[in-house]
């Protein structure tokens, strides 16, 4: 398997995605995974006027630096919000990343799915799939794929139904399309139980991971060996099923930021010179990082450049 991380790692760090990809590429990886969860307003993917050049300069530096975009991350929301206005530019936002994603040449692209309070599985599904659908025009014309991904209930309550790899397998046969699959998230997995028998049951369709780490009881995005995530158990689905794709991280938060949605630094008026982390700190944490997924790697000999 080969190592990939996100560019997520440095959003709260640097501004542009040329500079990530640089701090990305002196920890040591050559793989990435593009996020544009956040839409920022002058976000030079998603926003811009001159989106395409600004991609294109984007896939320049990867070449420089040999590196290679793997996959990606689509913007953040609730597709099934009863906003139209925003669901509307939801989509659109969707729409472009795909289009972003063909332009870098990335394969794959995780899309959530939404949520509703209230509704069955099965309107969950139904209304999933509706969404879905609007995104194929983009996915066939780029040949990007699309992939579901598990979440927890430690997030969403009882609004969200693909948690288990068995769900996520029945909505992916469900929306019945050749590129659409499924990514699992590692951290959402943890906070769910034990994680081999729902990550293999995921089979051929599953196309990208998410690693990373809590305590059990709160989707916190840490490194390994933070929380109590068990590797073992993990590595073993991964090399009974035949896993293809790449072992990207997306431990994001283990530097937490001073505003968090799972709570904030406590605040002191006075002084606030040591409430925000620093860059220096995440590259030393990327490198950690890189390092950290080489040894998981080659524990179970499967590591490759």
């Amino acid at each position: 398997m080969k190592l990939a991380t996100t560019t997520n790692d440095f959003d709260n760090f640097l501004n542009t995605y040329c500079d990530k990809v640089d701090c990305i590429c002196e920890a040591g990886f050559k793989y990435i995974d593009l996020s544009l969860y956040v839409i920022n307003k002058d976000d030079e993917l998603l926003i811009s006027e001159n989106w395409e050049d600004n991609a294109k300069a984007l896939l320049n530096k990867a070449n420089e630096k040999g590196a290679k975009f793997v996959q990606a991350h689509s913007p953040g929301g609730n597709p099934l919000s009863e906003d139209d206005s925003y669901v509307e530019n939801l989509i659109n936002a969707t729409i472009r990343s795909i289009d972003v994603c063909g332009i870098l040449g990335i394969p794959n692209t995780v899309v959530h799915a939404g949520v509703l309070k209230g509704i069955s599985k099965e309107e969950s599904f139904e209304k999933n799939r509706e969404f879905f659908r609007k995104l194929f025009p983009a996915m066939e014309r780029n040949n990007v794929n699309v992939l579901c991904e598990n979440s927890t209930a430690k997030n969403m309550g009882d609004m969200y139904f693909t948690n288990s790899g068995s769900d996520m397998k029945e909505f992916v046969e469900y929306v019945n399309h050749p590129l659409f699959h499924a990514c699992w998230d590692t951290g959402h997995g943890n906070c769910e139980g034990s994680q081999y028998d729902e990550i293999t049951a995921l089979g051929s369709d599953l196309y990208a991971l998410h690693i990373n780490d809590n305590r059990g009881g709160q989707d916190e995005h840490l490194l390994p060996y933070f929380g109590t995530m068990n590797l073992d158990e993990i590595m073993n689905a991964l090399i009974d099923m035949d896993y293809k794709g790449y072992f990207t991280f997306e431990a994001t938060s283990s530097l937490r930021s001073p505003k968090y949605w799972l709570g904030d630094r406590a605040y002191y008026e006075k002084d606030t010179r040591l409430l925000k982390p620093q860059l220096f700190m995440q590259k030393h944490l990327e490198k950690l990082m890189y390092d950290m997924g080489v040894y998981i790697l080659k524990q179970y000999n499967c590591f490759e450049e």
